[in-house]
């Protein structure tokens, strides 16, 4: 079974966590999600995380392993993303995932992680609006698009687009993999 894993933390857009996170799952994927410390979190509307009594725990950013995930995916909202790029173990993680050339996904805010990263230099990219001096200043060619492939890294400019980036992500994921993901 493939295995993905959500960053985030408080104040995350609850769109973009409620969205991915049922659609990996629906997709055959094992979830988890990650906030600082393990922590418990709500989002910018009051979404608690874990999302329902079915979902495991959070886990603690000290415990991402890039050997146990296939793909990551950093969510938006503006506070959770800037507060997720501060910790150094998120940052080594999102790194390695993009240099083992494991899907790096990121929604609307949440390749701010990315560009805290340093995957983002080189690529082609699309943005928010608030983040294309970001993208540029972090050395990506900004595209306007709804949603950005360059390598196993995937952006999205706006949350309304998390369907077309989500078929983007499963599908890129799916190829990385061999076909093993469904």
């Amino acid at each position: 079974m493939p295995r993905a894993v959500i960053l985030t933390g408080p104040g995350f857009q609850d769109h973009d966590v409620i969205y991915t996170y049922y659609r990996l799952l629906g997709t055959g994927y094992q979830v988890e999600v990650a906030a600082q410390g393990g922590q418990r979190v709500k989002g910018k509307y009051g979404v608690p995380l874990p999302l329902d009594k079915t979902a495991r725990p959070l886990i603690g950013f000290e415990a991402l392993s890039m050997n146990d995930y296939d793909l990551v995916i950093c969510t938006g909202g503006h506070e959770a993303p800037d507060r997720v790029r501060q910790d150094p173990s998120v940052l080594a993680f999102v790194r390695g995932m993009a240099e083992a050339d494991r899907v790096v996904a990121g929604l609307c805010h949440g390749p701010w992680i990315m560009i805290s990263a340093g995957v983002m230099a080189g690529r082609r990219a699309c943005a928010y609006v608030g983040m294309k001096d970001d993208m540029n200043n972090a050395g990506a060619t900004v595209i306007e698009a709804p949603v950005m492939v360059d390598g196993p890294i995937i952006t999205c400019s706006y949350y309304a687009y998390v369907e077309p980036f989500m078929q983007t992500v499963l599908s890129e994921a799916q190829r990385r993999l061999g076909g093993r993901a469904s």
